[in-house]
């Protein structure tokens, strides 16, 4: 790698880095941040690791490993946006880690440090490193583990046993057993496309199934303790609930098939992450289809590629993600890491020229559209201050000169050119973007009124389970009270209730007894509407919540 090229690599990881965690905190602006960080400071409140609550309720939704490393940095650095979002961000950064490790072991360093930018660059990726949920610690478990089962693979070590169990315990306490499609998977289509399935049945392996059994353990215990030992609760608006057999089914399972207790109005697709991967991770994405075509075909002629990992595991846990009927877009995020290894060769080797201009192409339609579309979206939105959106422009108007001027060798060029204009719009959703929606986040107002000292008095209630974000920027627990439950409701001290618009519109309209405490300035969508962009239209799309009592 020449020393030009090895100071780009440089300059763009560096810049990766500030723009994967310059949102870190930034207010909550989706209703799962909020609702994570929720149910680990109740954790916290109810100095309990096991059992999960989420408004003094028991909730059963989500394995506990997140919420653990939650909590750890809530004890350490104290309950904060920041806090919330620190455990996730490093455990994205392992993913980073252990892609450049398991890369530069199959396909050499360059191809390795292509891999690392290609990662750190997708658009989702930006976007889940904000809008935190469980995707940044799946990248780092998954690929983690495959990186160390690749290692157990090749030579039988106690260490890479333990790391390959543990993280791949680790992973099933974030998601449940899904993620086994893409680590076990990854390992069978090595040994398969290596014509060595007899190995499968080796010492190690039935060792490692053995010790993730034990590390996923302190999981099955939480959800004994809280659920298998108390028939009397009622959840999911039933009694009897197994907490284990929702884990190892329902959870999994009963969401595949989209008829389990949590399910979504919408059957599913199987195109859909074909089309929802285009922005997902933009601008790679039609470089990665060409590399998965590639890989496939080579498969078919009987000719040898580097390693089966890459491809197997994350192909694996794509199409059944495509056949899965409860599709939300960040759920293939964990395997990016792997899409990013199958990508970067493809970005760097060579080609005949019919692949080359695609190749270009592929990266030429990004390279102009991302910059384009965030200057006709700051043009709509008129941010008050344009200081950010400046900064942005020059900086990166500077960089992409260099690159310009200083890279000779035209994929290369092309290869820099896309990282930087796909961290041009990371840096815009966190330093304009974001900071205009938050302020009209009426939940984060609502709680930062409550919490001032005179108010320290009242109880706080909520009327929908859906007003998290106020429910985590309050600095004392709140509980829950149905609406259908408000009118008979009677508390034994002085209350507030949080109300959103819909909830007040039900009131009115059921002719029930409030007064209005305080009322504020709402924007009650998670999807960003082109009437939110634009700030001649805003006030079409905004409402209020309020803050009521009885």
């Amino acid at each position: 790698m020449k020393d030009t090229n090895r100071i780009f690599y440089l300059v763009l990881f560096i810049l990766a880095l500030a723009v994967n965690f310059s949102g870190i905190n930034i207010g909550f602006f989706t209703d799962d941040p909020g609702l994570y960080a929720s149910v680990a400071k109740n954790m916290l409140y109810k100095k309990d690791v096991f059992e999960l609550f989420t408004y003094n309720r028991d909730w059963l939704d989500k394995p506990h490993f997140p919420f653990w490393a939650i909590l750890v940095s809530f004890k350490l650095f104290g309950v904060s946006t920041w806090a919330y979002r620190l455990p996730a961000l490093l455990f994205f950064m392992g993913s980073v880690v252990y892609t450049w490790l398991f890369a530069s072991r199959y396909y050499g360093r360059q191809a390795a440090a292509i891999a690392v930018l290609i990662l750190m660059t997708a658009q989702h990726v930006m976007l889940s490193n904000t809008d935190v949920r469980a995707e940044p610690y799946l990248m780092g478990l998954i690929m983690g583990s495959i990186y160390h089962i690749a290692r157990l693979d090749e030579r039988f070590t106690f260490g890479q046993l333990i790391c390959a169990a543990l993280l791949t315990a680790c992973a099933i306490m974030t998601k449940g057993l899904f993620v086994l499609a893409a680590i076990y998977g990854g390992l069978l289509g090595q040994l398969l496309f290596q014509q060595r399935v007899n190995q499968i049945f080796r010492f190690k392996w039935l060792m490692l199934l053995l010790l993730t059994l034990i590390f996923t353990l302190p999981e099955l215990y939480a959800l004994y303790i809280q659920f298998d030992l108390h028939p009397e609760k009622t959840v999911f608006g039933t009694r009897h609930v197994s907490g284990i057999k929702w884990f190892l089914w329902d959870s999994q399972f009963g969401r595949f098939v989209n008829n389990g207790p949590i399910s979504r109005k919408s059957s599913g697709s199987i195109f859909f992450y074909l089309h929802t991967l285009l922005w997902a991770f933009a601008p790679w994405c039609l470089l990665f289809y060409y590399a998965v075509f590639q890989q496939v075909q080579a498969i078919s002629r009987k000719q040898k590629l580097e390693e089966y990992y890459s491809l197997c595991g994350g192909m694996l846990l794509l199409v059944l993600f495509s056949l899965s009927r409860f599709q939300l877009p960040f759920y293939t995020n964990a395997v990016f890491p792997l899409f990013a290894i199958i990508t970067a060769p493809f970005c760097i080797k060579q080609v005949n020229k019919l692949e080359n201009r695609f190749r270009l192409a592929a990266q030429w339609i990004f390279i102009i559209l991302l910059p384009l579309t965030v200057v006709i979206i700051n043009y709509f939105l008129k941010p008050a201050h344009s200081l950010f959106f400046i900064i942005g422009c020059l900086l990166f108007g500077v960089i992409v000169l260099l690159v310009l001027l200083k890279i000779k060798e035209t994929k290369t060029k092309v290869i820099f050119l896309n990282c930087s204009t796909a961290l041009f719009v990371g840096y815009y959703l966190t330093a304009v973007f974001y900071r205009q929606v938050v302020p009209y986040k009426g939940q984060i107002a609502a709680a930062e009124y409550m919490n001032q000292k005179p108010l320290d008095g009242f109880h706080l209630y909520s009327l929908k389970a859906e007003n998290n974000i106020f429910q985590f920027y309050c600095d004392r627990p709140v509980s829950l009270v149905p609406i259908g439950e408000f009118a008979s409701f009677r508390p034994g001290q002085a209350s507030v209730f949080y109300a959103s618009q819909q909830s007040i519109d039900d009131l009115r309209r059921r002719h029930i007894d409030f007064k209005v405490m305080k009322e504020f300035v709402n924007y009650p969508q998670e999807n960003i509407l082109p009437a939110f962009i634009n700030r001649s239209t805003r006030w079409k799309v905004l409402d209020h919540v309020f803050l009521i009592t009885k």
